[in-house]
């Protein structure tokens, strides 16, 4: 394995891809034609700490991201949260290589809106696996929004140039927003394939001694099981059903913990436990959030 590099600024990137100096310190496009990819050797390493969006087309190219491969033959983007770990796979230049790499700095969008509001874009934490394909239309309206950028970095930084920076910035997050959701929903097909999985997955495990030992089954493990990430996970399950994955394994132990109550004599704190919870008393409570009533009341009334 080859040593890792670590990179932490915009100006170590352009140098280690051979690029001409970013005008700007802390922000950075680079357009697929000016990177030679045929440079990276196989299994170069690098932990980049900076914001990465990737656009990409007819790029061909591997790059391997924690224990995913994202492979850059279709049209889409990818988003990266700093501290990331890539390495090159196969990379060559295509005469039909299009898109662009936007390269942010932390400290750009610290002190800002879209800094505090940041985490609410789930997929920086998406699998590669789970990026958003744009249609042509699409494509444009995000290409527009870059060029803006674009002349912001090229003009003379002034006190206005980070607030529209930002601003664009910000915009072209929501639009990235409001097509994944356009993507949730065109694989509704897909997406109930998801939720059936989930269900017989969660069925299973409560099937077996395992909530006893390892308690009630976690976001991850759920992801896991699907070969997702918990965020995407969650926010396929908001936009398909309107939950989220904790609400929904949640709500599938207090169904299934109904059943107990009405079909059993098993005392409340048996029942807890069989379910995965180390106390009972947590378990009411959240039986009761979700039903208004408490197991014991539940169980009288029924």
């Amino acid at each position: 394995m080859k040593d890792l590099q670590v990179i932490n600024t915009i100006s170590e990137v352009h140098s280690v891809i051979k690029v001409t100096k970013s005008k700007h310190p802390l922000l950075s496009i680079l357009k697929f034609e000016e990177i030679e990819f045929n440079q990276f050797a196989d299994g170069m390493r690098a932990r980049i700490d900076l914001y990465q969006i990737w656009m990409k087309e007819g790029v061909n190219c591997q790059l391997g991201y924690g224990r995913s491969i994202y492979d850059f033959t279709d049209g889409t983007l990818a988003f990266l949260k700093p501290g990331q770990v890539l390495t090159s796979l196969d990379a060559q230049n295509s005469t039909e290589s299009k898109g662009f790499l936007i390269l942010i700095h932390p400290d750009l969008i610290r002190k800002s809106p879209i800094g505090k509001s940041i985490n609410q874009y789930a997929f920086f934490d998406y699998e590669t696996t789970e990026a958003l394909h744009v249609s042509d239309s699409e494509k444009i309206t995000l290409t527009e929004i870059i060029n803006n950028i674009t002349i912001e970095i090229n003009q003379n930084i002034d006190k206005h140039s980070q607030s529209l920076i930002n601003s664009n910035l910000e915009l072209f997050l929501g639009y990235c927003l409001r097509f994944y959701d356009r993507q949730f929903y065109t694989r509704t097909n897909h997406n109930q394939d998801v939720v059936t999985k989930l269900q017989s997955f969660l069925a299973e495990y409560y099937q077996t001694k395992k909530p006893l030992n390892d308690g009630i089954p976690t976001v991850a493990s759920c992801a896991t099981y699907l070969h997702m990430s918990p965020n995407y996970l969650s926010d396929l399950l908001r936009k398909e059903i309107g939950k989220n994955s904790q609400e929904f394994i949640r709500d599938f132990v207090v169904d299934k913990a109904k059943d107990l109550l009405l079909g059993t004599s098993e005392p409340l704190s048996q029942i807890a436990y069989a379910f995965g919870y180390e106390y009972p008393q947590h378990f009411t409570k959240v039986f009761k959030r979700k039903t208004g009533l408490s197991p014991s009341v539940y169980r009288q009334l029924n």
